[in-house]
């Protein structure tokens, strides 16, 4: 009897013959969508204090939508009143200011605008009120003013017109005069908001407002202005710096404007097709603008409201006011900001959520690598939170105490709610390349009706310019594998010279049987 040999090729191909049957005989399950919808976490309320908390639920409550949308802005307006005021001491030099950048989006006539009146309604009291308290010392300072230009306007043409022996002297003392009339500084009219300006006229607005400003909005224009409405460039180099707080010079003609620390805050409503609007502003990604924003993602709960649902209370709603002005007028004046220590084990509670969360940013392997832009900056975006949440307990001296272990574990609660919420953000901007190569390949696979195709004809249906290489189609093959929308078949090797054959791949009845 003749036998072959173990590693006979005839051998193997009869095996691989064999799986190869198996596998195009074997069931198919269902394929796993490659759209599936993330499941968004619920904003975690409980991590306010009982006064905000209490006010974010009814506002939630009178305007039928999710508490998202009111607890996301919450976050913007305790930016607004402490931002640029207050600074969180991490450890060593790493220090984070309070400002932060929110988008909450949701779709028309979904009330947003509403949610966004009731929570930023006290801000805008807050800077009458600013108004009103420096009215008295901003006349005085321009009478001083215009008396001391006079004065020495006076003074130089009593000069010019004085005898030689004279002139020297009366120059002398109009020179004088002349640099105290210049040395009069007239206070700015304290502004806490701006809206859709332009970049020049926020970084104006910062440098008048000791780089203290935020862009609130119900509209969310900003970012047609980013993206270059007027200048026909994008311009973002304010809200880059105004956010991280870098320091921020700009050259006007006849004036210089230096901002030392800028402490620009955003909260913007959108609806959801600006925050792919926003992914293609030039350079948003490469610069780090859309790593800035923390990300909302309200429930849409129209066509389920009630219509008659429960008023806010009158008490919420005047507790709600008056913290918010506290905060507000307490940090107002400060020149320096307040310094907001952690507690050893608000420390500990903060390098915990690190440790946790540096496996997710790797390339390979992470769950965040393919946002790792946005997510590497969650540490610092946890201190800011958290100081907001410190500020928002002890609205009137925060600084004297310091951040506790469990408002930095409410931090990171926040912290993964807008992390959930950026990963859905930035499936909508595309940020995921393998799943959207992925799907060109779904797309190409069910066009074509293959029940069976190699790698190699694959590969030669394809655009170049998304798939420059081979090595650029395997993790899209792989993922549709994953998804169970194909089954690699083992390779025949064959032992011979030459090319190896390519990998073939059995492709789901759902897609080479459309209408079965």
């Amino acid at each position: 009897m003749s036998t072959q040999p173990v590693d006979s090729p005839e051998l193997w191909a009869g095996f691989e013959a064999l799986d190869a049957q198996q596998a195009a005989a074997a069931p198919w399950d269902e394929p796993i969508p490659l759209t599936a919808r993330r499941e968004l976490p619920a904003f975690p309320t409980e991590v306010f204090p009982a006064w905000l908390g209490d006010f974010v639920r009814g506002v939630a409550e009178e305007t039928q939508t999710a508490e998202d949308a009111a607890a996301s802005l919450a976050l913007a307006v305790l930016s607004t009143a402490a931002g640029g005021r207050a600074v969180v001491h991490v450890r060593g030099r790493w220090r984070e200011p309070t400002n932060v950048f929110v988008v909450m989006a949701l779709p028309p006539g979904s009330r947003k605008s509403a949610v966004f009146g009731l929570m930023t309604d006290p801000l805008y009291k807050c800077e009458a009120l600013l108004a009103a308290a420096s009215a008295g010392a901003i006349i005085e300072a321009e009478l001083t003013a215009k008396l001391a230009k006079e004065v020495a306007d006076n003074a130089a043409t009593k000069a010019a017109r004085a005898d030689a022996d004279k002139r020297d002297q009366l120059v002398a003392e109009a020179i004088s005069l002349a640099q105290t009339a210049e040395s009069v500084t007239v206070p700015t009219k304290p502004r806490l908001l701006a809206d859709d300006a332009t970049p020049e006229v926020i970084a104006s607005l910062l440098a008048e407002q000791g780089g203290r400003l935020s862009v609130m909005s119900a509209e969310g224009g900003i970012f047609d202005i980013i993206a270059g409405r007027y200048s026909g460039t994008p311009n973002m180099e304010v809200f880059l710096k105004g956010q991280a707080g870098d320091r921020l010079r700009v050259d006007r003609r006849g004036r210089e404007e230096f901002i030392e620390s800028p402490a620009l805050t955003m909260g913007q409503t959108v609806q959801p097709s600006v925050l792919e609007d926003i992914s293609r502003i030039k350079g948003a990604g490469d610069r780090g603008l859309l790593g800035r924003f923390l990300y909302s993602l309200p429930e849409d709960l129209v066509g389920y409201r009630e219509v008659l649902p429960e008023p806010l209370s009158e008490d919420v709603a005047d507790i709600y006011e008056e913290r918010v002005t506290a905060l507000t007028m307490s940090l107002a004046g400060w020149t320096d900001p307040a310094v907001l220590q952690l507690s050893p084990e608000a420390n500990e509670a903060l390098a915990a959520y690190e440790r946790r969360q540096e496996p997710r940013l790797r390339k390979r392997g992470g769950d965040l690598g393919h946002i790792r832009n946005w997510a590497a900056k969650l540490g610092g975006a946890t201190c800011r939170l958290a100081g907001l949440l410190h500020l928002a307990t002890h609205t009137e001296n925060g600084h004297t105490q310091p951040i506790t272990a469990d408002t930095m574990r409410d931090a990171v609660k926040l912290a993964d709610y807008f992390t959930g919420h950026a990963l859905a953000v930035f499936d909508l901007m595309g940020a995921d390349h393998t799943a959207n190569r992925a799907r060109t390949v779904y797309e190409l696979l069910r066009d074509n009706e293959w029940t069976e195709v190699s790698k190699r004809d694959v590969m030669t249906k394809l655009s170049r310019s998304e798939f420059p290489t081979v090595a650029d189609l395997d993790p899209a093959l792989n993922l549709l594998e994953d998804h169970g929308y194909i089954r690699a078949q083992p390779v025949h090797r064959s032992g011979g010279r030459g090319r190896p054959p390519s990998p073939r791949y059995l492709i789901h009845p759902q897609l080479s049987e459309p209408t079965a």
